[in-house]
């Protein structure tokens, strides 16, 4: 596995396709900060990439998990689906990432962020 990368400026889509290929081949798992517009990379699972931006000072509330499927077509490339978003208190009870804003805000930083 990749050691986990904070994406805080912007990125190739073929860097992103190297990280992809060290790791799960055509998938890289990915957390965003939808307070700070940054997303960590790379980890083997989410969690690992959520500690590594608690550590860097991000709050639990704004971290989101979902997967990065870097061959697909952009509109669809995007899989909200981890562990770390069953957050009851949040009102978010499955592992998906329900609220359709939150959604929106994840897809603009992946956006902005990889080119």
């Amino acid at each position: 596995m990749t050691d986990v990368e904070i994406i805080s400026q912007k990125i190739s889509l073929e860097h992103l396709k190297d990280v992809a290929k060290q790791g799960f081949g055509d998938m890289v798992k990915a957390v965003a900060d939808i307070e700070k517009g940054l997303m960590a990379v790379g980890g083997e699972l989410h969690a690992d990439e959520e500690a590594m931006l608690l550590d860097q000072g991000s709050q639990q509330r704004n971290l989101w998990g979902f997967n990065i499927y870097v061959d697909q077509p952009r509109e669809s490339w995007l899989e909200f689906d981890s562990m770390i978003n069953l957050r009851p208190s949040q009102g978010n009870l499955s592992r998906n990432v329900e609220a359709e804003e939150i959604r929106k805000q994840i897809i603009e930083i992946v956006n902005k962020l990889i080119q």
